[in-house]
């Protein structure tokens, strides 16, 4: 116990800048909800889901160096922005089996979802808008094969290409500098579906 509870006192603080260049390193299953259009209906916006990098630079042959931007920001917006636990069983009870890594910081130790994809938006604008995209497997989730950010906004199926999400969808995410406990991101995705709501206090730092 004693041992466990020194972990949790390690890894409640986590030092975001040493742990950015190995998360952007690993291999990871790539999507894009892209907004082809900077035009808004109402309060949402048109959005396209690509399942990896070369869809993307596929179907925007012309704008890949905004395909590559966007996805090399959204990987250190990941690192920065989505959930961590103090154990793997926690981490793997809200996203599935094998969707988790551990990472190393101030001699403690966490755990974080895959990024499992990237969300493009105002595409033909010369700043698009970005944001990194994560789901579950797991059978206990309630977000299970759906598009989530990563303070827990539903943006739809993972089965669908288009998508029309929130404006708020693209608001920077406060940085997660503690670890959470398990439920913790399920219970954000719960509230957001009941409540409609596009804001979140996150897991905070």
């Amino acid at each position: 116990m004693e041992t466990n509870q020194a972990n949790q006192k390690r890894s409640r603080f986590i030092d975001l800048a040493k742990m950015r260049k190995s998360f952007a390193l690993k291999p990871l299953a790539v999507g894009v909800a892209g907004i082809m259009l900077s035009a808004c209906s109402g309060s949402r916006e048109e959005a396209i889901v690509f399942t990896n990098l070369d869809e993307c630079t596929d179907t925007f042959p012309d704008m890949q160096a905004k395909c590559e931007i966007a996805y090399q920001q959204a990987l250190e917006e990941a690192a920065r922005t989505a959930p961590k636990y103090n154990t793997a069983s926690d981490c793997e009870h809200e996203f599935g089996a094998n969707q988790c890594r551990q990472y190393s910081s101030g001699g403690g130790s966490f755990f974080m979802p895959l990024m499992a994809g990237y969300m493009i938006g105002n595409m033909m604008s010369p700043r698009p808008y970005y944001q990194p995209m994560f789901t579950s497997y797991s059978r206990s989730s309630p977000y299970r094969y759906r598009w989530t950010t990563a303070d827990g906004m539903d943006i739809g199926d993972i089965s669908k290409r288009n998508h029309r999400v929130r404006s708020g969808a693209f608001e920077k995410k406060p940085a997660v500098t503690r670890t959470i406990s398990r439920g913790g991101f399920g219970s954000s995705v719960r509230a957001k579906s009941n409540w409609g709501s596009s804001r979140s206090k996150g897991w905070g730092g």
